[in-house]
């Protein structure tokens, strides 16, 4: 019975009204239930109203890519930089969206054309 609260003290929690509290995140920490269920309902409510997607597209991060070794220090190593991973993520994502918008709109322009 006690030995939650030796587990408590061995992490170094000192104060003993903390001991037991729920901490609950914001609704903008993203990753947590809440920002996941929300993202869940979000989608559904975009296929009730528009259908089914006609793309579903899966991304990667790569700690090898240029644009995140460039800006490393030699000390550095990518796993320890989430906020350059992150902003370098971002921007990939950001170009494929560009890219495949620009791909659509050129392929509805050579429809237009043809007909």
């Amino acid at each position: 019975m006690l030995q939650g609260l030796i587990d408590i003290l061995r992490l170094g929690e000192r104060d003993a009204s903390n001991i037991g509290k729920q901490i609950f995140l914001p609704v903008t920490f993203i990753g947590g239930p809440r920002d996941m269920h929300r993202r869940y309902m979000d989608a559904i409510s975009l296929v009730q109203q528009f259908g089914k997607p006609d793309l579903f597209i899966t991304m990667t991060c790569n700690p090898s890519w240029p644009e995140i070794k460039e800006h490393l220090l030699p000390t550095d190593e990518a796993q320890n930089r989430p906020d350059l991973i992150s902003r370098v993520f971002r921007a990939k994502i950001e170009e494929l969206k560009t890219d495949i918008l620009k791909e659509i709109s050129l392929e509805k322009l050579q429809l237009l054309c043809i007909l």
